[in-house]
This record gives C-alpha cells, sequence and structure tokens, in this order.
C-alpha cells in the first residue's frame, strides 16, 4: 500500500504559493522541488492538507500529465523516475470518480492520525468500494454494493470496518451489517518447503525476513515494525503487535543473528519496506523456487504460513497444550489459539527414524525433537514429523 502524509513538517523548505488544491481546494500549496523530464523542467508541488502531489507546466510550455499522489517520503520520491513515478500512484487515485478522489485522501490522512498501521488493508477496500461505483456518502448504497461483491465474508466484514471509519469522519450515522467470519483449517507446510523458499531467496532482507517469521512465529505486520534496538544478544522483543496480539520476547538462534547483521543500519526499523513490496517479492520467489524444485505446494505458502507452522508445531510436541501455545504465539483471548489445537494427521512414510543405544545419542535425540515410540533389545526408536524439524 502506498503511504500518503498529510499535515506533515517533513517538507520544510517548500514556499507556500497562490494556487488551490485540485482535490480539497486548500490554499496550502508549497513548491516541492524539480523534476528534469525530457522536454525540460518542471516544477513540483504538494498540498500540506492532503498530500496531493502535482507538476506545472515545463520550461518549455508543455503542461504534464494530471496529478498524482505519490508516496510522500522524500528521500523515496526524490529516487524516482519518470515512468517509476507513474507506476507508483497511491492506489490509482486516477481510475476513480473524481468526487471519490478528495474524499479517499481525507481518509487516508484520518485513519493515520486514529493511529491505524500504514500498511491497513482499510484504503484498498474503499478504494475498490468506489470502483464499483459506490457512493461513499449514502449508507445504504454502500451496503448493496458490499452485499454484491463475491467476496468472502471475512472481507465483507473488514469492509465494514473500513466504512465506519469513514462514517465517523464524515460525522454519518448508520447501522452496520454483520458479517461473520468464517472457519478455515490452517494450511500447515512442511518445514523443508519453508526451508528451501529462505535458501532460494537472491536477497539477504528477505532471507533474513522469512528465518525471522520462522523462528519467532511472529505475524508479518509485527517484524516489519521491529526495531534494531529491539535485538538483544539472542533475544528478539515483539514491542509493536498487532491487533490481538501480546508483545512478548523470542529467543533466536545464532544463525538469525548473523543474517540480521549482515543488513545495512541506515534506518531504525530492521526491514523498512512496505508490506505490499515485501509480498510481490515473496509471490516472485514462491514461482521461481516451485519452477526450479518442481514442487506446487510451494506456490500455497504466505508470510502467515511461518506462524501457522510454528502454532501447529507447538501443539503436535506438547500434545495439545494450549496455554503453551497461546504463550508462544502472544494471544490475547485462548479462543485465537483453538484452531492450532487440532489432530495433525500424519502417514508413517512423513516421519523421520531413528535409533538410540546409549544415554548420550538419547539424549541428542531428544534435544532434536525426536520423540520414543519403541524400544526392542536395547536399541531405542524415535522418530519426528518431517514437517516439524523439532523444538529448537
Amino acid at each position: 500500500m502506498i503511504y500518503l502524509l498529510a499535515n506533515s513538517d517533513q517538507f520544510a523548505g517548500g514556499e507556500e504559493t497562490s494556487r488551490e488544491c485540485s482535490s480539497c481546494h486548500s490554499k496550502r500549496i508549497w513548491e516541492d522541488g524539480k523534476r528534469p523530464v525530457n522536454h525540460g523542467i518542471v516544477q513540483r508541488f504538494i498540498c500540506r492538507d492532503c498530500g496531493l502531489r502535482f507538476s506545472e507546466k515545463s520550461n518549455k510550455g508543455i503542461a504534464q500529465s494530471g496529478n498524482r499522489q505519490l508516496c510522500a517520503i522524500p528521500q523515496d520520491a526524490k529516487k524516482l523516475d519518470t515512468a517509476t513515478e507513474t507506476n507508483t500512484v497511491a492506489g490509482d487515485m486516477k481510475n476513480l470518480p473524481q468526487d471519490a478522489r478528495g474524499l479517499l485522501a481525507k481518509y487516508m490522512a484520518y485513519v493515520e492520525r486514529q493511529g491505524y498501521y500504514e500498511n491497513t488493508s482499510y484504503l484498498d477496500l474503499m478504494k475498490r468500494l468506489a470502483k464499483a461505483g459506490a457512493k461513499l456518502l449514502d449508507p445504504e448504497d454502500i451496503k448493496a454494493k458490499i452485499a454484491s461483491q463475491k467476496w468472502k465474508s471475512s472481507v465483507k466484514m473488514l469492509s465494514v470496518y473500513a466504512y465506519d471509519q469513514f462514517c465517523k469522519m464524515e460525522g454519518i450515522t448508520w447501522i452496520k451489517p454483520r458479517y461473520k467470519q468464517e472457519e478455515t483449517i490452517l494450511y500447515v507446510p512442511d518445514e523443508k518447503d519453508l526451508d528451501a523458499l529462505i535458501a532460494s531467496a537472491h536477497s539477504d532482507r528477505m532471507a533474513a525476513f522469512l528465518q525471522c517469521l520462522k523462528e519467532t512465529y511472529a505475524d508479518p505486520g509485527e517484524i516489519l515494525r521491529l526495531e534494531w534496538r529491539d535485538i538483544k544478544n539472542n533475544v528478539i522483543t515483539i514491542a509493536h503487535p498487532v491487533k490481538g496480539h501480546l508483545a512478548g520476547h523470542a529467543q533466536v538462534t545464532n544463525r538469525l543473528i548473523s543474517m540480521l547483521n549482515r543488513l545495512p543500519k541506515d534506518s531504525k526499523l530492521v526491514f523498512p519496506a512496505k508490506y505490499a513490496n515485501m509480498h510481490a517479492c515473496l509471490r516472485a520467489l514462491r514461482k521461481r523456487t516451485a519452477r526450479i524444485q518442481q514442487n506446487p505446494k510451494l506456490l500455497e505458502i504466505t508470510f502467515k504460513s511461518f506462524r501457522h507452522w510454528g502454532g501447529s508445531m507447538l501443539a503436535h510436541y506438547t500434545n495439545g497444550n494450549v496455554l503453551t501455545v497461546k504463550n508462544a504465539l502472544r494471544h490475547k483471548r485462548v479462543s485465537n489459539t483453538m484452531k492450532y489445537i487440532h489432530p495433525i494427521q500424519i502417514r508413517d512414510d512423513e516421519f523421520e527414524i531413528a535409533t538410540a543405544t546409549t544415554p548420550e545419542e538419547v539424549k541428542q535425540l531428544g534435544q532434536g525433537g525426536f520423540v520414543k515410540f519403541d524400544e526392542m533389545n536395547g536399541i531405542h526408536f524415535y522418530r519426528k514429523p518431517k514437517r516439524f524439524g523439532g523444538l529448537q
């Protein structure tokens, strides 16, 4: 998702002009630097109220195409060429009805002030409704549009939450329709498939991000908010939990710490990237790795699959101990943990088998996550599921 910044003082140094914003009609328009193009130099402007960026005519008198709202982080925006800039239009505002553009720009600034995470899906859902022809100021029309969409109940439920914030912004009273999230069975991938994605990542950042998901069992949004100060020795602190989660600590391996130390430290964030960009990289990584390894199961793995794998692994090795799983996943409510407490059907050929004859070998297998299942003539037989590499 593109992050629109409104009412920010990060653009100090610009000069106020007498122009008017075509979106919110504010007169707080500031100069925002010049950009070289093929036919000359154009002056850039930004609205300090809604974040709209637009160009003046070039020094050769050729008008620039349309108004564009760009990622309002100056140092990132300066690195974009003209072609890239066109592709980073915030949610394709130009494809929305004219009356919806200003409302949605105002809406994004509002949800930011309300403390919602910048990668929230609220703006995307509102744009989808606007593209479907919904009248944003008419609650009954919004209800009809949501009901007519071929979305899952969970998406419709989020759409209701998104529009409820819009109504609070505009002072509109409405009666929310009721949608309930359907229960789904978690997809639990094999550990070797998770490791295959990590090993195939060409980017150090993506490899470290995936390994961090695997060892902390965290939500991807929590890892994107991870700061360097949250890492101390071999302990990672989840200080910015998502909704429904608690803050907590996770003990990690030396391997992950080494991977993190290879990353540049030019930001307070360990992974200074947008969720949409990381997810696009994951899609490309899955497709490439699945083609090379001829393993279509890799295409089903998402960022949250690492968390699902961790919760199911803990439930398996603790014989369904709800409190252990709840504490590891940092759930606020036990009801969220119960979906991980389910019988896992594992065939005989999905186990790794090992034997031990000495106390030292028994100790090593126990530390490796193996569980004893038989004994014969002084030989101890151990096994563990292939999809779980054992507790670390």
